[in-house]
């Protein structure tokens, strides 16, 4: 059975092109730096982003701590928002793995302006610990995008500090899309980027990091050191390939489709949801129904083929991406009409 999966952008499945591709992958030891496919990745993605050098991991959350681990000292306090990936959804790994504490900035758009991230910056005191890092996100995950002016404030605070910039670019390709400007225009005011492959691109496994090569020297051995050092690689780098020559190009299809999306979820009583936070392929909606248990809304649809997780904080997320048409979201709505009648 085909279901309709609107979880996330991390389900898709890799096309037929990168099934050839990592069929077909020219392969070597990458820790000894041998894998031919690997080392084109790389070199691919520094140059997209503008940046040195480039290091392929198996994740987002690695790349984001690799980024972290590499940037501060132990005792460390780290400058991010409040709902920021690295602080919600990576396990507490920067206390773990790096030692540093985090100081979250609360904003109501979850965006990181130059003011308070000013604010926020410790000052030379014995008592306080050495502010080490900036983490800013785009897109965030609340699907909407930084404006390009907005981060460049940021990253002159920060110079003017001598604190680099690190950047969770989960779907940076989908920031540019949403911008419509390139990944390097945003990644120009960031020290560090990290952005997926697996997210929205379809490759199966895998995320960049990218910054100076002493920057990523030292990353790559610090992913030694987390055991991401991986062997024959270039199977799954080859698909990365693949997802920066063609998926990045098709990421206005699924933004669109998440603004119809929006559109037709308005047709049903009870939802409510701001059409103008639809920046990217993602849909926050609330389901404002007394009469509907909420919570059972998944297992209804998941008996009918359709994919969703369950409410977070109130809010419903429906994700666009590669394998989901506009006849699917057609279907969806469909579903749930009857679903709440």
């Amino acid at each position: 059975m085909r279901y309709i999966d609107l979880r996330s952008d991390t389900v898709t499945m890799p096309t037929e092109e990168m099934r050839k591709a990592m069929f077909e992958a020219e392969v070597g030891d990458d820790v000894y730096g041998d894998d031919p496919t690997v080392n084109a990745l790389e070199k691919m993605a520094a140059e997209i982003v503008g940046k040195e050098a480039a290091l392929f991991v198996a994740s987002g959350t690695m790349g984001n701590q690799l980024g972290v681990m590499t940037h501060t000292i132990r005792g460390d306090e780290i400058i991010l928002g409040e709902n920021a990936h690295i602080a919600v959804h990576e396990v507490g790994a920067t206390a773990v793995l790096s030692g540093v504490q985090l100081r979250t900035i609360k904003s109501k758009d979850d965006i990181l302006y130059p003011e308070a991230v000013e604010g926020a910056i410790r000052v030379d005191d014995i008592h306080e610990p050495r502010t080490g890092l900036i983490c800013l996100e785009n897109a965030l995950a609340n699907g909407t995008v930084v404006p390009l002016d907005v981060m460049k404030g940021v990253y002159d605070v920060a110079r003017l500090h001598n604190i680099p910039v690190h950047l969770d670019g989960a779907r940076l390709f989908n920031a540019a899309t949403a911008l419509g400007c390139t990944a390097k225009d945003i990644t120009q005011y960031t020290d560090s980027v990290q952005f997926c492959l697996s997210k929205g691109l379809c490759a199966p496994v895998g995320s960049i990091l990218a910054g100076t090569k002493e920057f990523i020297n030292k990353a790559r051995k610090n992913r030694k050191l987390l055991g991401g050092g991986m062997r024959q690689a270039g199977f799954l780098a080859a698909a990365g390939i693949v997802a920066l020559e063609k998926m990045t190009k098709r990421l206005g299809e699924d933004h669109e489709n998440a603004k119809y999306m929006g559109k037709r979820l308005l047709e049903i009583h009870g939802i409510e949801l701001d059409l103008d936070k639809i920046q990217i392929n993602m849909v926050f909606f609330k389901l404002n129904r007394p009469d509907f248990d909420s919570n059972s809304l998944a297992s209804k649809l998941f008996e009918r083929g359709i994919k969703i997780n369950g409410p977070e904080g109130g809010f419903f997320r429906f994700v666009t991406n590669n394998d989901v048409s506009k006849k699917d979201i057609d279907f969806v709505i469909d579903t749930m009409k009857e679903i709440l009648s």
